[in-house]
């Protein structure tokens, strides 16, 4: 059963939506986590963030049929394995304009905020949420069947948002995470971060003021 922890450079775990199939892993010493978005209906898959390690996104990849690689932020840990892996697999590079430049792979499509990328019948909704980087995003699967799944890249983990480097950017980033994402959406809604385990908004939600005070 699918419970959103995976071992770095190890297997890959599964979970089965109704229209979409999430299968994640972790590559690197960064313990990064890549996502493999297909959907059930055409075969059509988005990848996000190709970390590092391109021949074992490649293996996972296997015969997927890859319409777009999306890259969360512009820090070289979610985008070392993005050339070889666009490279082989043919697939148009996608990214937000403001972090686009610093990704050091040329983005195909630029992102703004609340852009759709479409793969098959099913949908990203894209948010930018600034402060770990200006570009950074936030991917929304709304499930038909279920509750909303949010690619989080660097912005929000288990037990606080990402890291920061001043008092304006920490309160810039945990204001966006509060209006874009805890006041948006339900308890039920499931977070797949950049690293480490997934969580949800109901296991945090409690926790919002002791990460205001404590300032990280």
């Amino acid at each position: 059963m699918y419970n959103g922890h995976v071992e770095a450079d190890g297997e890959t775990s599964v979970r089965l939506l109704d229209e979409l199939i999430i299968t994640k892993f972790s590559v690197g010493g960064l313990d990064n986590n890549v996502y493999l978005l297909s959907d059930r209906a055409t075969g059509d898959s988005v990848l996000i963030d190709a970390a590092c390690a391109p021949e074992r996104i490649l293996d996972v990849l296997d015969h997927s049929h890859i319409v777009g690689i999306v890259t969360t932020h512009a820090h070289p840990d979610h985008w070392r394995g993005l050339a070889e892996v666009a490279e082989a697999t043919g697939a148009p590079t996608l990214a937000h304009e403001v972090d686009a430049p610093s990704i050091g792979h040329p983005t195909d499509h630029v992102l703004q905020d609340g852009d759709v990328v479409t793969f098959g019948e099913s949908r990203l909704t894209v948010r930018n949420i600034r402060g770990h980087t200006d570009g950074s995003i936030i991917l929304i699967y709304d499930d038909p069947g279920g509750h909303p799944h949010i690619f989080t890249g660097d912005c929000l983990f288990p037990g606080g948002v990402g890291k920061t480097y001043s008092a304006d950017s920490f309160g810039t980033l945990l204001t966006g995470v509060i209006e874009g994402v805890f006041d948006v959406f339900p308890d039920e809604t499931w977070i797949y971060p950049g690293h480490g385990d997934d969580t949800t908004l109901g296991a945090e939600r409690p926790h919002l003021e002791e990460w205001a005070q404590r300032g990280w």
